[in-house]
Protein backbone atom coordinates (compact mmCIF):
# COMPACT_ATOMS: atom_id res chain seq x y z
CA UNK A 1 0.00 0.00 0.00
CA UNK A 2 1.42 3.56 -1.00
CA UNK A 3 1.71 5.49 2.45
CA UNK A 4 3.13 8.68 1.43
CA UNK A 5 0.83 10.18 -1.46
CA UNK A 6 -1.26 12.81 0.41
CA UNK A 7 -4.76 11.03 -1.04
CA UNK A 8 -3.54 7.60 -0.29
CA UNK A 9 -5.26 5.07 2.40
CA UNK A 10 -2.28 5.10 4.02
CA UNK A 11 -1.16 8.30 4.58
CA UNK A 12 -5.22 8.74 5.66
CA UNK A 13 -4.71 6.12 8.62
CA UNK A 14 -1.67 7.62 9.50
CA UNK A 15 -3.51 11.04 9.46
CA UNK A 16 -6.20 9.35 11.63
CA UNK A 17 -3.88 8.04 14.01
CA UNK A 18 -1.95 10.90 14.59
CA UNK A 19 -4.93 12.97 15.34
CA UNK A 20 -6.31 10.35 17.90
CA UNK A 21 -2.76 10.57 19.19
CA UNK A 22 -2.99 14.72 19.43
CA UNK A 23 -6.87 14.41 21.54
CA UNK A 24 -5.26 11.32 24.42
CA UNK A 25 -2.31 13.66 24.75
CA UNK A 26 -4.44 16.88 25.43
CA UNK A 27 -6.85 14.73 26.98
CA UNK A 28 -4.12 13.31 29.70
CA UNK A 29 -2.51 16.79 29.96
CA UNK A 30 -5.65 18.64 30.66
CA UNK A 31 -6.20 15.76 33.41
CA UNK A 32 -2.56 16.41 35.10
CA UNK A 33 -3.63 20.39 34.81
CA UNK A 34 -6.85 19.59 36.91
CA UNK A 35 -4.89 17.27 39.56
CA UNK A 36 -2.62 20.20 39.94
CA UNK A 37 -5.52 22.24 40.56
CA UNK A 38 -7.14 20.49 42.83
CA UNK A 39 -4.05 19.45 45.16
CA UNK A 40 -3.55 23.51 45.19
CA UNK A 41 -7.14 24.32 46.40
CA UNK A 42 -6.85 21.66 48.86
CA UNK A 43 -3.69 23.12 50.33
CA UNK A 44 -4.80 26.27 50.22
CA UNK A 45 -7.93 25.19 52.33
CA UNK A 46 -6.01 23.01 54.81
CA UNK A 47 -3.58 26.45 54.96
CA UNK A 48 -6.61 28.44 56.14
CA UNK A 49 -8.51 26.03 58.27
CA UNK A 50 -5.33 26.04 60.41
CA UNK A 51 -5.09 29.48 60.20
CA UNK A 52 -8.46 30.26 61.14
CA UNK A 53 -8.48 27.38 64.01
CA UNK A 54 -5.34 29.15 65.47
CA UNK A 55 -6.85 32.66 65.20
CA UNK A 56 -10.21 31.43 66.87
CA UNK A 57 -8.57 29.84 70.03
CA UNK A 58 -6.13 32.71 70.49
CA UNK A 59 -9.30 34.70 70.24
CA UNK A 60 -10.77 33.04 72.62
CA UNK A 61 -8.20 32.69 75.06
CA UNK A 62 -8.30 36.61 74.59
CA UNK A 63 -12.22 37.07 75.20
CA UNK A 64 -11.93 35.29 78.11
CA UNK A 65 -8.48 36.35 79.84
CA UNK A 66 -9.93 40.08 79.27
CA UNK A 67 -12.91 42.13 79.26
CA UNK A 68 -13.17 43.48 76.19
CA UNK A 69 -16.25 43.24 73.69
CA UNK A 70 -14.27 43.30 70.06
CA UNK A 71 -11.84 40.02 71.40
CA UNK A 72 -15.33 38.36 71.45
CA UNK A 73 -16.80 39.49 68.40
CA UNK A 74 -13.41 38.46 66.34
CA UNK A 75 -13.64 35.43 67.68
CA UNK A 76 -16.90 34.69 66.78
CA UNK A 77 -16.69 36.10 63.45
CA UNK A 78 -13.22 34.33 62.61
CA UNK A 79 -15.28 31.53 63.94
CA UNK A 80 -17.75 31.65 62.01
CA UNK A 81 -15.51 31.59 58.57
CA UNK A 82 -13.91 28.34 60.04
CA UNK A 83 -17.45 26.97 60.30
CA UNK A 84 -17.91 28.19 56.97
CA UNK A 85 -15.24 26.42 55.77
CA UNK A 86 -15.24 23.47 57.33
CA UNK A 87 -18.34 23.31 55.84
CA UNK A 88 -17.32 23.78 52.21
CA UNK A 89 -14.63 21.41 52.52
CA UNK A 90 -17.13 18.45 54.26
CA UNK A 91 -18.85 18.66 50.70
CA UNK A 92 -15.74 18.42 48.41
CA UNK A 93 -13.16 15.47 48.63
CA UNK A 94 -10.80 17.31 46.70
CA UNK A 95 -8.19 14.33 46.75
CA UNK A 96 -11.00 12.20 46.01
CA UNK A 97 -11.71 14.13 43.17
CA UNK A 98 -7.77 14.34 42.07
CA UNK A 99 -7.58 10.86 42.34
CA UNK A 100 -9.96 9.83 39.99
CA UNK A 101 -8.51 12.26 37.50
CA UNK A 102 -5.19 11.03 37.96
CA UNK A 103 -6.44 7.33 37.65
CA UNK A 104 -7.54 8.69 34.10
CA UNK A 105 -4.56 10.43 33.41
CA UNK A 106 -2.61 7.42 34.05
CA UNK A 107 -4.91 4.81 31.62
CA UNK A 108 -4.69 8.48 29.11
CA UNK A 109 -0.44 8.12 29.35
CA UNK A 110 -0.36 4.42 28.42
CA UNK A 111 -2.67 4.60 25.32
CA UNK A 112 -1.06 7.83 24.52
CA UNK A 113 2.37 6.00 24.47
CA UNK A 114 1.15 3.00 21.97
CA UNK A 115 -0.48 5.72 19.55
CA UNK A 116 3.59 6.77 19.24
CA UNK A 117 4.64 3.46 18.97
CA UNK A 118 1.98 2.32 16.18
CA UNK A 119 3.11 5.54 14.52
CA UNK A 120 6.74 4.58 15.05
CA UNK A 121 5.97 0.83 13.75
CA UNK A 122 3.43 2.62 10.95
CA UNK A 123 6.23 1.31 7.91
CA UNK A 124 6.67 -2.13 9.06
CA UNK A 125 2.83 -3.00 9.76
CA UNK A 126 0.64 -4.57 7.38
CA UNK A 127 -2.75 -2.13 7.46
CA UNK A 128 -5.03 -4.92 8.70
CA UNK A 129 -2.40 -5.08 11.88
CA UNK A 130 -2.80 -1.12 11.97
CA UNK A 131 -6.35 -0.90 11.56
CA UNK A 132 -6.78 -3.83 14.47
CA UNK A 133 -4.37 -1.90 16.87
CA UNK A 134 -5.95 1.44 16.36
CA UNK A 135 -9.32 0.09 16.76
CA UNK A 136 -7.92 -1.70 19.63
CA UNK A 137 -6.52 1.67 20.93
CA UNK A 138 -9.90 3.78 20.17
CA UNK A 139 -12.06 1.51 22.10
CA UNK A 140 -9.74 1.25 25.38
CA UNK A 141 -10.06 5.28 24.79
CA UNK A 142 -13.76 5.15 24.93
CA UNK A 143 -13.45 3.35 28.14
CA UNK A 144 -11.10 5.42 29.73
CA UNK A 145 -13.55 8.53 28.65
CA UNK A 146 -16.54 7.24 29.58
CA UNK A 147 -15.07 6.30 33.21
CA UNK A 148 -13.31 9.16 34.33
CA UNK A 149 -14.30 12.60 35.30
CA UNK A 150 -15.25 15.64 32.49
CA UNK A 151 -12.08 17.74 31.64
CA UNK A 152 -12.91 21.53 31.94
CA UNK A 153 -12.17 24.32 29.52
CA UNK A 154 -10.26 25.96 31.71
CA UNK A 155 -7.66 22.36 31.98
CA UNK A 156 -7.57 22.77 28.23
CA UNK A 157 -6.51 26.06 27.68
CA UNK A 158 -3.52 24.88 30.56
CA UNK A 159 -2.70 22.07 28.33
CA UNK A 160 -3.01 24.04 25.04
CA UNK A 161 -0.36 26.41 26.47
CA UNK A 162 1.77 23.64 27.80
CA UNK A 163 1.74 21.57 24.55
CA UNK A 164 1.62 24.26 22.30
CA UNK A 165 3.78 27.00 24.17
CA UNK A 166 5.90 25.33 26.58
CA UNK A 167 6.49 21.92 24.74
CA UNK A 168 5.88 20.47 28.01
CA UNK A 169 5.63 16.89 26.44
CA UNK A 170 8.54 16.58 24.29
CA UNK A 171 12.35 16.67 24.66
CA UNK A 172 15.24 18.01 22.08
CA UNK A 173 17.39 15.24 21.07
CA UNK A 174 19.94 16.57 23.82
CA UNK A 175 17.23 16.90 26.42
CA UNK A 176 16.96 12.88 25.44
CA UNK A 177 20.69 12.37 25.82
CA UNK A 178 21.76 14.04 28.50
CA UNK A 179 19.24 11.83 30.31
CA UNK A 180 20.60 8.45 29.10
CA UNK A 181 23.70 6.63 29.67
CA UNK A 182 26.42 8.47 27.86
CA UNK A 183 26.77 4.18 25.81
CA UNK A 184 23.66 4.96 24.02
CA UNK A 185 23.50 8.78 23.64
CA UNK A 186 22.79 9.49 20.05
CA UNK A 187 25.41 12.36 20.73
CA UNK A 188 28.14 9.55 20.85
CA UNK A 189 27.57 7.83 17.66
CA UNK A 190 28.83 8.25 14.22
CA UNK A 191 25.53 8.57 12.31
CA UNK A 192 26.54 7.96 8.73
CA UNK A 193 28.10 3.77 9.95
Amino acid sequence: MERNSLHSQGYKLESQIREAYGKVTYTQTCHDKIISSLLKTNNRLKVWQIVLSAVTTSGFVVAILSEGKIASILGAIVSLLLLVLNSYVKNFDLIEDAQQHKEASDLLWKIREEYVSLLTDFEILSVEEIMNKRNELQERTAEVYSGSPRTTSKSYKEAQKALKTEEEQTFSEHEIDVMLPNSIRRCNRDIDK
